[in-house]
């Protein structure tokens, strides 16, 4: 259902009938992680023109993995990370 890098891969699928009788299959609900509670990779300081899926294709070797820089940062919108020029931004170690 996902590429297995994605955040919802480790998900439990489970299905839910409905009253006519359809089933449908869904993901549980992501709770995200405490950005301070990850492990710390690197922290970077943000300077200007910077972009978050290069940022993210730096350290992480993958522009896709860049919720996980938002998860280190307790960030939902991914355009808040790099907002601010001189704002250090936490990588955080993937898991998987």
């Amino acid at each position: 259902m996902f590429d297995p890098t994605s955040r919802y891969a480790s998900l439990e699928t489970v299905t839910l009938t409905l009253p006519d009788g359809r089933v449908v299959a869904y993901k549980r609900r992501r709770f995200l992680p405490s950005g301070q509670e990850m492990r710390l990779l690197a922290e970077v300081t943000v300077t200007e023109g910077d972009r978050l899926d290069l940022l993210t294709a730096r350290t992480l070797g993958d522009p896709e993995q860049f919720w996980r820089v938002c998860d280190a940062n307790d960030v939902l919108n991914p355009f808040d990370v790099m907002e601010e020029p001189g704002a250090v931004v936490r990588i955080a170690m993937p898991e998987f």
